[in-house]
């Protein structure tokens, strides 16, 4: 084999470890795993890193780099807001311990696309692909607010004894979530279950998803307005991070 298809291999065979793995994933994990002495391993990294195929998260551990979000933006809209996104993600888990979820509008509905689990016991499920009736949901509520989604029209269903069914009821909901910035559920979709979300604008100013965070009421009753705050904070550096992203993917193409 020559040295230079080994070292194609070997890059290919990093590449494949990071992109695979479910988290970041640390230099010395990457030595261990791969058995490659450090000098190689990390002479790799770096030409990997510089190509856009890996980047460093805050940590300085490794994960897909924006290459991957590149092509993701190209081919597949929901791709290339999830690979921008899963930072921002990660941060809101981390401060909030609570499930942080992203969705996108899809016809008349919402869809979540990503997901961070809780880290306590008592957390909510998974709600990846799982369509709810959007008035329920924090989420849907900023589809809503924000035009991402059409206001609903008529009396709408009731899912849970708080759920709002009122027409002009929901449209003032929707004026406080214009006026907050952020929307809250309280055991609209289900008893007990409170969720809290913030709009996430695209390039052109557009609201493209909406940034939540869900989990029993008796936890986050207290902390509506702190995790409606941190999501707004999180959205608007979501949203210039998209920007950014979109610019050099456009100056890539041209």
């Amino acid at each position: 084999m020559s040295n230079g298809t080994q070292s194609l291999d070997r890059a290919a065979e990093l590449l494949s470890l990071v992109v695979r793995a479910e988290e970041s994933i640390t230099y010395t994990s990457i030595v261990d795993q791969t058995g490659l002495a450090r000098s190689t391993a990390s002479r790799l990294l770096q030409s990997l890193e510089r190509n856009g195929l890996l980047e460093r998260d805050d940590d300085g551990a490794f994960r897909g780099g924006a290459l991957f979000a590149h092509y993701a933006r190209r081919f597949d809209r929901s791709e290339f807001l999830v690979a921008t996104a899963q930072p921002t993600l990660d941060r809101v888990a981390d401060v909030t311990g609570e499930t942080v979820n992203l969705a996108v509008a899809r016809g008349d509905t919402v869809v979540q696309v990503a997901q961070v689990d809780s880290t306590y016991l008592l957390g909510a499920m998974n709600w990846v692909g799982i369509d709810v009736p959007p008035h329920t949901s924090s989420l849907g509520k900023v589809m809503h607010a924000f035009g991402a989604l059409p206001a609903p029209k008529g009396k709408l269903i009731r899912v849970t004894p708080a759920t709002i069914t009122d027409p002009e009821a929901y449209a003032e909901e929707l004026e406080h979530v214009r006026s907050v910035g952020y929307a809250i559920t309280r055991g609209e979709l289900e008893p007990g279950l409170d969720g809290v979300a913030a709009p996430v604008h695209g390039e052109d100013g557009r609201v493209v998803a909406a940034l939540g965070v869900s989990g029993p009421a008796f936890r986050l009753e207290d902390s509506h307005k702190n995790i409606g705050d941190l999501l707004v904070a999180e959205s608007e550096r979501l949203t210039g991070l998209i920007a950014r992203r979109a610019r050099r993917v456009s100056r890539d193409d041209s």
